[in-house]
């Protein structure tokens, strides 16, 4: 009986190798040209987010990608007014940076991160509608919004600038802040081990070229009408450097002195309570040697404020200030007009004001954070 050979296995066919070495070179081809054609993608879809406004224009820079990080950031970012007269932009920006939070994603929630490096804002004031430059009217939050395909709970500013400008007044104005760093943190009110948690602002820079500013926010991003707490304090500020803003709306220039200014207040739905304190120090408004070859009714009127400055001084302090309390709905609230003047007496003949923070009534118990808790930095400061 003749032995029978050995079957030889079927050889793989090489077709199928061939298939899946195809397809791989087509999807590497792909993801190469996707990759690619990112940037281009980005770009038009930002300045299609951009064109939302009717009012304002945008333009940008390079884009580039970090997929590692799920971010992107945009170059040399410039928003300005479509017409008019106006010679700065309304905001410009060296860098834009959305990216992903992953810190979040531990707490099941997806959202994005925002930060402005050299960010400036300029605000124009004019007497018509083309030379002004307010931003009223545009759709800001929903831009930003669209910019990137999650909420945007955290921004950080970096050396950012906020500018208030007058080019039409003589001499021209230009009030600035400077060197702002600071943080806006839980914009989407995330929930807590506690319940809901209130977004917070910190914020740091110079006033000017002397001044120091302080800045803090708690608030509630979830309700209709506004409920925060804020406490702002300004120090030091050289009033010679105002004296562009003194004349062009007050028609008195500063010949020397430093300003503070104290700011709390605290809303409920709208409804606020809070003051204002501004402190003048060595004021010196009218000079006789500088300003007695103006005009006679300028004249006149320096030498009347001036009077009025030194009358209400407090000689110890070398120190003109009052508080001036605040109430009511936070569209127009109502100023204390005589608790504003015997405020102005106390500094002057009983005892001058510090440019601290004097804390305020609770107004109802549903915000828990009250002075001590707010402005516990503030005063270790």
């Amino acid at each position: 009986m003749p032995s029978s050979a050995p079957q030889q296995p079927p050889k793989p066919r090489r077709r199928n190798g061939r298939q899946w070495t195809k397809w791989l070179v087509i999807l590497g081809a792909l993801l190469i040209a996707a990759r690619l054609a990112l940037p281009d993608f980005v770009r038009w879809n930002v300045n299609r987010v951009l064109e939302q406004s009717s009012s304002f224009a945008g333009s940008i820079g390079d884009v580039e990608l970090h997929l590692w990080r799920g971010a992107y950031s945009i170059r040399e970012v410039r928003v300005s007014k479509v017409y008019g007269t106006v010679p700065v932009p309304l905001f410009e920006a060296e860098r834009v940076d959305f990216a992903v939070r992953w810190d979040a994603l531990l707490d099941g929630s997806v959202v994005a991160r925002l930060q402005l490096v050299r960010p400036v804002l300029n605000f124009v004031d004019a007497d018509d509608s083309g030379g002004d430059q307010t931003g009223a009217g545009g759709p800001w939050l929903s831009i930003v919004q669209d910019l990137f395909p999650f909420s945007i709970d955290e921004a950080e500013v970096v050396e950012g600038e906020v500018h208030f400008r007058a080019f039409e007044t003589e001499p021209p104005v230009d009030v600035f802040l400077h060197e702002i760093d600071g943080r806006l943190e839980n914009l989407t009110n995330l929930t807590g081990r506690s319940g809901p948690l209130f977004a917070t602002v910190d914020l740091s820079g110079r006033v000017m070229q002397n001044g120091e500013l302080d800045f803090q926010l708690r608030f509630d991003p979830s309700t209709y009408r506004p409920t925060f707490e804020l406490a702002l304090r300004a120090l030091g500020i050289d009033v010679t450097e105002l004296d562009g803003l003194a004349r062009a709306y007050g028609n008195v220039d500063f010949e020397s002195g430093f300003f503070d200014l104290v700011v709390q207040m605290k809303a409920e739905h709208g409804q606020v309570e809070g003051y204002l304190k501004p402190l003048f120090r060595n004021l010196q408004v009218f000079d006789p040697a500088s300003d007695l070859g103006l005009d006679l009714v300028e004249t006149f009127w320096e030498a009347l404020v001036g009077l009025g400055g030194t009358a209400f001084e407090n000689r110890f302090r070398d120190q003109l200030g009052t508080v001036i309390p605040l109430r009511g709905d936070l569209d127009d609230p109502n100023v204390d007009l005589l608790a504003t003047i015997g405020n102005l007496l106390h500094n002057a003949f009983v005892r001058a004001f510090l440019p601290r923070f004097q804390g305020l009534p609770s107004v109802r118990p549903s915000l828990e954070f009250g002075p001590g808790e707010l402005l516990q930095d503030f005063e270790s400061r």
